[in-house]
């Protein structure tokens, strides 16, 4: 099998304008009944899918939809697993640490307008809600100019599209979960009255780019901790990349502010490698900011996801 850019979610660069991410945990109470229920699931979202592309032609609807490592031994305790797929467990530094969080089902929906991200999510829980409980439900936004919520130009480190697959999609490398990703979720909360007290030049040096029009830094002006000196690694002597969307998010009325970080790469070592530096580098995000969730997943390709309904992928 070769790589099908129509057998795979959507896991390329498009942020969206309206999106949602949630996160639920299988109540595990009977196991036929719930692998039946996600095997319906499986079938309907993209029936809705393709639906909700007819409605509202002009929404860009874009979804993913994925397992964790948890959940994959649940649901299908005799079929093949993913090679890298596993469960996250934390990343604990000298200062810092990334929590893991619960979860079993990922859900990252986007489109272009409220309506469109409402409407897939209340038809798709009709088939979820009897099975799961909530462990996270985050509603983002694209905000001016596809910026960050701290002010900066967000993504910039992206491959170009024509490149993505590279380094998002599973390739020969695990033949059977071609044109696969793993995805991985973050919820970032930030101490905003923190980073606003910060004169613009020292924001610049922790993030490593100007704020006005994105040119990088030289590696003089950066502080070592800068957040693009600390998120950039090396395997192999080769400088490795995935495809971030990150999403702000904002309750301004309670003073809840963030980023939801979700990154889909090929290999979930590269991801894991990155967190990791940024962990044991002291990355100057992290001293404003709180991780509230991180649990990795894997996002099936189009034809696995017709084997699980078609009832043989775990035989």
């Amino acid at each position: 099998m070769a790589f099908d850019r129509a057998k795979v979610q959507d896991v390329w660069k498009d942020a969206g304008k309206e999106v949602q991410f949630t996160v639920l945990e299988l109540k595990r109470q009977d196991q036929p009944k719930e692998l039946a229920a996600i095997s319906e699931f499986i079938d309907r979202f993209q029936a809705i899918t393709r639906s909700l592309r007819i409605r509202a032609q002009d929404s860009n609807l874009k979804v993913a939809v994925g397992f964790s490592n948890d959940a994959w031994d649940y649901l299908f305790p005799n079929a093949p697993k993913p090679k890298e797929l596993e469960t996250y467990k934390g990343i604990k530094g000298d200062k810092y640490e990334m929590p893991a969080t619960k979860g079993d089902i990922f859900l990252h929906v986007r489109a272009n307008d409220r309506a469109t991200v409402y409407e897939f999510m209340r038809q798709v829980m009709l088939f979820l809600k009897d099975i799961t409980g909530v462990v996270d439900e985050t509603h983002g936004f694209r905000y001016f100019e596809g910026r960050a919520i701290i002010g900066f130009i967000d993504g910039t480190e992206n491959p170009e599209e024509d490149k993505a697959k590279d380094y998002a999609v599973i390739g020969d490398e695990d033949p059977q979960f071609e044109n696969g990703s793993y995805a991985f979720a973050q919820k970032w909360r930030h101490e905003m009255d923190i980073w606003s007290k910060l004169s613009t030049e020292t924001q610049e040096k922790a993030i490593g780019r100007k704020k006005l029009d994105d040119l990088e830094l030289s590696d003089g002006e950066k502080f070592q901790n800068a957040h693009n000196v600390v998120s950039q690694v090396e395997i192999n002597g080769v400088s490795q990349n995935i495809v971030r969307m990150n999403v702000p998010y904002s309750d301004p009325a309670t003073d809840i502010t963030g980023t939801y970080f979700i990154g889909y790469a090929r290999h979930w070592e590269v991801t894991k490698a990155m967190l990791e530096s940024m962990v044991k580098g002291h990355d100057y995000l992290l001293s404003f900011s709180k991780i509230l969730t991180g649990q990795l997943f894997f996002i099936p390709s189009k034809d696995t996801l017709d084997q699980i309904v078609d009832g043989g992928f775990d035989k």
